[in-house]
């Protein structure tokens, strides 16, 4: 396989083998790509992201940044929205007038933007510009960033300067919702069903994953002050709880009412409903299927409705190996 190096970016990075790679193209882009694995636990990624790690690791951070992390379909877009309205005074009006990318931008977006021959180079401009309106480095303060990278893909002085908010998934759930994120975005083959996505996910050739390795560097990091590290499981069970969690680590104080009105806000109901969350504009740029809702479902558990009794097995065979000599658990809801 071939190796190489960024500038300014200390980890070795892997490409991947003409026939492993092809299977992802068929599978996956279906246009010409080469994936590659990064640094010593071989984190997956296409090419274009390459062209953003030295950025994304050097990123000057300010002190009074947030940022949310989390492997994707994870309970993101939930925890940016409490986590903006909590440092913008509860400005519901302001947070309906502004799409949620707008005010919370994704750090490795331009990674993502696929090069198919309907989307020129001039549609891809005005896509990223109506995702983040200008770079993550040129944004006043306070900045609120929102990334799917691994904590070790980051800027190595993250926890040392920024408050970090981590929020972990059910595996299962995960890749459900991912699979489904997946067919909306039109970057996988159509016909392809859950099950071999599934072991794509288990074996480490779904783009951010390794998914342990992405979750325990954060656990690792649990106790660290400017880490809140939650579980989406725990958030949907006792929402209530889960704002005055975020409120506390946020050091914002807030009434009863204040709570209930965010918990309302915040209700799947009426989040899919919320335009400046949901992503609906996608859908006319060509990013987004017509065929589908960024915004699903909201649960955890729905899992069991994919998985047929040797996937449960395997899944829980996957999940002992990797929690093995560690002390962390998934809640049960």
């Amino acid at each position: 396989m071939d190796k190489t190096r960024i500038e300014g970016f200390p980890y070795e990075i892997e490409a991947l083998d003409s026939q492993e790679n092809q299977e992802m193209i068929d599978n996956f882009t279906g246009y010409p790509e080469q994936f590659y694995r990064i640094g010593p636990k071989k984190f997956f990624f296409q090419k274009a992201f390459l062209l953003e790690l030295a950025n994304i690791y050097n990123l000057s951070l300010r002190d009074d940044d947030t940022f949310i992390v989390t492997y994707p379909k994870s309970g993101t877009t939930l925890t940016q929205e409490l986590i903006w309205l909590l440092c913008n005074n509860l400005d519901y009006e302001k947070a309906q007038s502004m799409v949620l990318n707008e005010r919370f931008p994704f750090l490795e977006v331009a990674a993502l933007i696929p090069p198919n021959e309907h989307f020129t180079e001039e549609l891809k401009a005005v896509v990223i510009k109506s995702i983040i309106p200008t770079t993550v480095q040129e944004l006043s303060s306070q900045r609120f960033i929102k990334s799917h990278m691994p904590l070790s893909l980051l800027p190595p002085l993250l926890l040392d300067t920024a408050k970090v908010v981590y929020v972990a998934r059910d595996p299962r759930d995960v890749a459900v919702s991912f699979y489904h994120h997946h067919k909306l975005m039109k970057a996988m083959k159509s016909d392809l069903e859950f099950k071999p996505f599934w072991n794509y996910f288990i074996s480490n050739k779904i783009i951010w994953g390794p998914y342990f390795e992405h979750v325990l560097e954060a656990w690792d990091h649990r106790n660290n002050p400017n880490m809140l590290f939650l579980f989406y499981e725990d958030m949907i069970k006792d929402l209530p709880a889960a704002v005055h969690r975020v409120a506390n680590f946020l050091d914002k104080k807030l009434s009863d009412n204040q709570v209930d009105g965010l918990v309302q806000h915040l209700d799947i109901d009426n989040f899919k409903k919320n335009k400046s969350v949901n992503m609906e504009d996608m859908q006319k740029y060509g990013i987004f299927s017509s065929d589908g809702a960024f915004i699903r479902k909201g649960k955890s558990g729905g899992w069991r409705d994919y998985f047929d009794a040797e996937m449960s097995a395997q899944a829980d065979e996957w999940i002992a190996k990797h929690l093995h000599d560690t002390d962390f658990r998934f809640p049960h809801c």
